[in-house]
């Protein structure tokens, strides 16, 4: 994973943390990854990829990010990854949800100075279970964020991210942004105990690093998030943890080295209605449920 710098993730699991980007990478250079719509033509015209409307936690980044239903006067929500909790990283088949949470998150402006900080009043949605996401519901609405910061949500595609798209990883904790194009899917990504399903691998443009776990993925031709930066194979292992390995549908088992990934966002905004309550039974909302309501 491309790990969290800082913070409590690095004491949940040894190495652990690596989960974000190019999990072990020491650089202390920023990088990270982006996605794109399913249906987008790989050549169009892009739109200007910058810091606005990203975060930087204590040992990841993340962004704010709005579903295409959301409301100027709803609850701002923070996107980042499951293995950037402050609580430590989710256990396999663990699903978390409504967790009171206090974490604060520098915002960024465009040029990736620092607007302010908002807060957050509760995890809404966490797991690192099919894919590797966090979602924090914040004390701030949109409305009030625009007119305070002049800062907007990034919003999060609908359709599935397109083979050879052009993205941009955007990582607010390294303020810096990695640009490369979607190599391909990954059915299967394994990392330690965790499998990812429907995973992006980036071009080798995109040597994310850790930091950047958390990173919005943004398709350049549409400007919408697309995916989240998380892991990267390091040293050439294969399923270990900061080594994650692509399974095919026969089972067979290839490492990448120096390959990072995201996972892809596209399915969330069906797992959430009015007011941007989290619904994990609306209609089509695949999101891994707690496991006292799975059926």
């Amino acid at each position: 994973m491309n790990r969290p710098l800082v913070g409590t993730l690095a004491t949940a699991v040894l190495g652990a943390a690596a989960l974000v980007g190019t999990v072990g990478t020491a650089h202390a250079a920023p990088q990270h990854r982006t996605q794109q719509s399913a249906q987008q033509p790989a050549q169009h015209k892009t739109k200007a990829v910058d810091f606005a409307g990203t975060v930087a936690l204590s040992n990841c980044s993340g962004s704010v990010v709005r579903m295409p239903t959301s409301q100027a006067n709803d609850p701002a929500l923070v996107m980042s990854n499951g293995h950037c909790l402050e609580s430590g990283m989710p256990g396999a088949g663990e699903v978390i949800v409504d967790q009171p949470s206090s974490r604060s998150f520098t915002l960024l402006n465009k040029s990736a100075g620092r607007a302010g900080t908002i807060k957050a009043t509760k995890i809404a949605y966490a797991t690192m279970t099919d894919t590797d996401v966090s979602l924090y519901e914040t004390s701030s609405t949109y409305a009030q964020i625009e007119q305070k910061y002049g800062i907007k949500p990034l919003e999060l595609a609908t359709v599935h991210p397109a083979k050879g798209a052009a993205i941009s990883v955007v990582s607010g904790y390294w303020k810096k942004i990695y640009s490369c194009n979607i190599d391909g899917f990954v059915p299967t990504l394994k990392e330690g105990d965790w499998t990812w399903k429907d995973s992006v691998r980036y071009t080798p443009q995109c040597k994310t690093i850790g930091g950047t776990s958390g990173s919005p993925v943004i398709d350049t031709a549409t400007g919408k998030v697309a995916a989240i930066n998380n892991t990267g194979n390091e040293d050439g292992e294969k399923c270990t943890v900061n080594n994650p390995c692509e399974v095919d549908e026969s089972g067979n088992v290839t490492v990448h080295q120096g390959i990072n990934y995201a996972q892809e966002t596209y399915g969330i905004p069906k797992c959430f209605g009015v007011g941007n309550k989290l619904d994990l039974s609306a209609a089509g909302c695949a999101l891994p449920k707690p496991a006292a309501t799975r059926r």
